[in-house]
């Protein structure tokens, strides 16, 4: 191993290497435009995957050409999870409006490409926004036993006021839709923010529920056969922005407690809070939620997590398993969501999350939060291990390794210091890298000291707690050309980052500050998708 050298929190995020698009390629690599252009192709862009100067991530889904953003939620159909996602096939062109492209998978990890499912422009209504699919196994809407049906916000006219509910079904699993009539199944009721419907199956009662976001309110409905719809009851939050894509669902701890949580996307930057996915456990008797705090839980913690949805874990025999649920985010930033290297490398802009298994566990003070892990399906994809088994640091060591894409996890421990973690994706001269660890009493991922979208500078690191008596971390981070998620001590705590390191920052480092450190059970996987 190379030697080792101080290090300090001043020195560790001195200055910056954030920057536009325009600075990430090595030398000799054609650079990319300030805005998108025309002429990159799904067949040029598949060839440059994962190779070369590409920025197309290894073993993160992403769009096949053009532009992808909010995920829909996946659906179980004949054996597979049928994975919708808004879709613009016209972005290089600079023309707006999203239609739901379909991915199907097994594993979760590895997608295949079903092209455009539900399109747009098709009625006088226009595109397509967010919405959800159900497989619809009772008929009740009339279309036949297991026909899929999609509820999805639509905006005739594009009026702020003007955003409505419509329907449409497929009778071929999920592959074509038809739409049912141009009438809305839910009218705006003359609000500007009326979207994003998540419908969920209430056996017990014989109905469907749908939960709408409406400003700083998740609204819930009830409708018999998904067409018609009554306004039951409203959940009201404030202070983290206009409320989107809300989700509801019940799930049961590993001691038997079972409980339901409302989610929704919400950009809590102006109150110092994550752009992600807040949530709050608590009880749901069909029509109203109660919360059991005020205050939400964040599913994840940092910047570019965002319109994420949750949805049923399902065995290979099609069984949910009641005690899990898996999810998936778009990870970008509506506000630098234009600016990535793949618009000229690889003619696309969108990439998600790896799928993450969320499970619900209760905390030392009683409560119950809902804890992430990356999907088992990721085991079945490992190309490569290297086992660093125990390594002492006392300041900062270079590890003889070098990647762009992979999975490092450790337990560090210690008896006393200051500050621990990776430096990730460094640079030959250590002047560029990204940082996760703890630092006093917090966890962080910082992304200051390498190329990413946030000009602004407010947007670099992201913070958890951390108790720093406890002498011990668990880290399992994801690594790819355009992302890092950091899972903290079992996934407590998600951190996700956008980043563009340039290609040829490779090499990874631990640090510590203050003292020494074991980084214990050090394993580094590559994958191949």
């Amino acid at each position: 191993m190379p030697g080792t050298s101080g290090i300090s929190r001043r020195s560790l995020f001195a200055g910056s290497a954030a920057g536009t698009a325009a600075a990430l390629l090595p030398a000799g690599t054609a650079m990319a435009a300030p805005k998108p252009k025309p002429g990159a192709t799904a067949e040029s862009s598949n060839k440059s995957a994962a190779s070369g100067a590409s920025y197309r991530a290894t073993y993160h889904f992403t769009v096949p050409d053009q532009w992808m953003n909010d995920p829909q939620r996946p659906v179980w159909i004949d054996g597979e999870y049928h994975y919708y996602y808004l879709y613009n096939a016209d972005y290089f062109t600079g023309a707006v409006g999203t239609a739901w492209r379909l991915a199907t998978t097994k594993d979760l990890v590895s997608f295949t490409d079903r092209g455009v499912a539900v399109p747009k422009d098709t009625t006088p209504n226009g595109d397509l926004w967010s919405g959800s699919a159900v497989v619809d196994t009772g008929n009740t809407a009339g279309f036949g036993a297991g026909a899929v049906v999609v509820i999805v916000t639509m905006s005739p006219g594009g009026g702020t006021d003007r955003q409505a509910q419509f329907l449409y079904y497929s009778t071929d699993g999920g592959l074509t839709f038809t739409n049912y009539g141009t009438d809305p199944v839910l009218p705006n009721p003359g609000v500007a923010d009326f979207r994003d419907p998540k419908v969920i199956r209430d056996e017990e009662r014989g109905r469907w529920v749908m939960t709408l976001a409406e400003n700083d309110k998740v609204g819930f409905y009830h409708s018999a056969d998904l067409k018609s719809w009554t306004y039951v009851s409203g959940f009201v939050h404030g202070g983290i922005g206009v409320l989107e894509c809300p989700d509801l669902f019940r799930i049961t701890a590993g001691d038997g407690t079972a409980k339901w949580v409302l989610g929704v996307s919400a950009n809590g930057k102006g109150s110092g809070l994550p752009n992600t996915y807040a949530y709050w456990t608590g009880s749901f008797d069909g029509s109203v939620f109660t919360a059991e705090a005020s205050a939400p839980r964040w599913l994840d913690h940092g910047w570019d997590w965002y319109g994420a949805v949750t949805f049923e874990k399902r065995d290979a025999s099609g069984a949910v398993d009641a005690t899990a649920r898996y999810a998936i985010g778009w990870v970008n930033n509506w506000d630098y969501a234009n600016t990535t290297p793949t618009i000229d490398c690889d003619g696309f802009n969108g990439t998600d999350s790896i799928v993450r298994e969320i499970t619900l566990k209760k905390a030392s003070d009683n409560t119950y939060y809902l804890a992430s892990q990356p999907v088992a399906g990721l085991d079945s994809h490992v190309s490569r291990t290297v086992n660093l088994g125990d390594v002492t640091v006392d300041g900062t060591k270079v590890l003889d390794y070098t990647g762009i894409s992979y999975e490092v996890t450790t337990e560090i421990s210690w008896s006393q210091l200051t500050g621990a973690g990776l430096q990730l994706r460094r640079s030959p001269d250590g002047g560029r890298h990204i940082d996760a660890g703890i630092y006093a009493d917090y966890a962080f991922l910082n992304r200051r000291n390498t190329v990413n979208a946030d000009t602004s500078g407010k947007w670099q690191e992201s913070h958890t707690p951390f108790d720093p008596s406890s002498g011990t971390l668990k880290l399992r981070i994801l690594v790819d050309r355009t992302s890092v998620e950091m899972f903290v001590d079992d996934g407590r705590y998600v951190h996700t980052s956008q980043v563009f390191p340039y290609l040829l920052d490779t090499r990874l480092a631990l640090f510590t500050i203050g003292g020494s450190a074991v980084f214990r059970n050090t394993v580094i996987r590559e994958f191949s998708v």
